[in-house]
């Protein structure tokens, strides 16, 4: 059996997502945010030593009572799943990951491994940088602080995200999903950062990532797992 670690509000809300596709059972343990710094509880170290989410625990090879595999980061979740899950059942899920060795597999691997190590990366900085002029930062400090965060997000946050953003819309202009006319786990990672945009910035001037999210929002195993894990508050 699978089972989900699930953070509230998080990346985590792909995973579930991805098993959804798969059609695969899995239990659903969902942690609450510490209500004063926003992050994951400490029980999610009892899991993984880093305590972050996503992480999933599988004991469907060795057994129920065996030690399970333990998974954790969004991109590693969503290739060990793939794997060992995509093509397996009925319904049809070999789509997921590309044939070997074509453009769509190297398509694919670049949208994943995008998605956290150059998508999020303006995000996180954007939403650190938006902290610096609120408590717990002196109010002496936060005009500079203020100025800082706008400096850092002229010259550098708004210009990388804007880049990003052409640059993925180009891409869709002649295909429906990432890696062509199907989707894949490359769709489903970068779902997160980009609904993030959405829901802060909207992407009115990037008609074709608005008709790509509109396509994985018209999924039956996204909204099953909206219903499952709660809506993002982003």
């Amino acid at each position: 059996m699978i089972t989900v670690h699930h953070l509230e509000n998080s990346r985590s809300q792909r995973i579930l997502w991805l098993l959804e596709e798969l059609n695969l059972e899995y239990r659903l343990q969902t942690y609450a945010r510490d209500s004063n710094s926003m992050r994951a509880p400490r029980a999610l170290k009892e899991i993984h030593p880093l305590g972050k989410a996503p992480i999933i625990t599988d004991t469907t090879l060795a057994g129920e009572n065996a030690e399970p595999v333990v998974v954790a980061e969004s991109g590693a979740i969503i290739e060990y799943l793939i794997d060992l899950y995509a093509g397996q059942g009925s319904v049809s899920t070999a789509h997921l990951r590309p044939p070997a060795g074509s453009q769509a597999e190297r398509d694919y691997r670049f949208w994943l491994h995008f998605a956290e190590g150059s998508a999020m990366l303006p995000l996180i900085l954007r939403l650190v940088f938006s902290r610096l002029d609120k408590p717990p930062v002196p109010w002496l400090v936060r005009p500079i602080a203020r100025k800082l965060a706008k400096g850092v997000n002229d010259s550098f946050i708004s210009p990388e995200i804007k880049a990003h953003l052409a640059y993925m819309d180009t891409c869709l202009e002649h295909r429906q999903w990432l890696a062509g006319d199907s989707l894949t786990g490359a769709d489903i990672q970068m779902s997160f950062p980009i609904q993030v945009l959405d829901a802060r910035q909207g992407l009115k001037n990037h008609p074709n990532i608005q008709e790509w999210l509109a396509r994985i929002r018209q999924r039956e195993a996204f909204q099953r797992a909206v219903a499952k894990g709660g809506e993002l508050a982003l």
